[in-house]
């Protein structure tokens, strides 16, 4: 099994808090690895290291090394905004621009100046399940849509930019059961050609969706391994107290 990004020793600290201790996991390539854990733990401080998305948050410090595709991407040398194609980013609230359904998704193609940009708006709708239910629609405003199709159309978005790694930060926290589905089953689909990490607070969506799963405790990472190991039989009592739900 190939890996596609491997974080060795990674440390963080906001300030003089120390976030992220000594956190070492590979994530698999092609493959959906999901990170449980109570809030606080540092699940999303985690995900966002892997695109470079903490460089924007003041008083960051960082140690350690994440390679992808065994380059690090810490490196003074790196492409920070080629980094961010590669590897995309879907937020917890559906963040649509306040522009048409198309505008959304042909912005970034358009900044960096891809070709057949209506082709990769097409492409990106189908490949994120929307397109039959806004083809006839889109240039309506992003907005109006519902916030399950909203978060749908910001994973196309994402699509657009031909991504190797797609980062889900919480994806369906805010949404309804039913658009939790659709999400879900997307993800499902997306798992043949894109390499998957989502972060969740639903142990039944991890259970259902990832291959592989690593549950973080205050900053530590406790445990990781294929998925139905994990929640059938847990190797720390940890992991086992929060899957079971007798935590804290």
């Amino acid at each position: 099994m190939t890996s596609k990004i491997v974080s060795k020793n990674l440390n963080l600290w906001y300030g003089e808090k120390q976030a992220l201790k000594n956190i070492s996991l590979e994530i698999p390539e092609k493959k959906i690895t999901a990170l449980i854990g109570p809030s606080g733990c540092g699940k999303s401080t985690f995900i966002r290291c892997l695109n470079r998305m903490n460089d924007l948050v003041d008083k960051i410090r960082i140690e350690g090394e994440v390679f992808y595709d065994n380059n690090n991407i810490y490196e003074k040398d790196v492409d920070v905004v080629e980094l961010r194609k590669r590897i995309g980013m879907v937020f917890q609230k559906p963040n649509p621009f306040p522009m048409s359904i198309y505008d959304n998704v042909a912005y970034g193609p358009r900044i960096h100046g891809m070709k057949n940009v209506d082709k990769i708006v097409e492409r990106s709708l189908k490949d994120a399940a929307l397109w039959e239910e806004v083809s006839d629609r889109l240039d309506h405003p992003a907005l109006g849509l519902s916030g399950g199709q909203q978060q749908r159309l910001c994973i196309a978005r994402t699509l657009a930019m031909r991504p190797d790694v797609i980062l889900f930060d919480e994806p369906c926290s805010a949404l309804d059961p039913i658009s939790t589905g659709k999400i879900e089953s997307l993800m499902e689909t997306l798992k043949d050609n894109y390499t998957q990490v989502i972060v969740t607070h639903n142990m039944q969506q991890a259970a259902r969706v990832s291959s592989f799963t690593a549950f973080f405790l205050l900053g530590e990472l406790i445990e990781v391994g294929e998925t139905k190991r994990i929640f059938e039989m847990p190797q720390m009592k940890s992991t086992e107290d929060y899957i079971t739900g007798r935590f804290g």
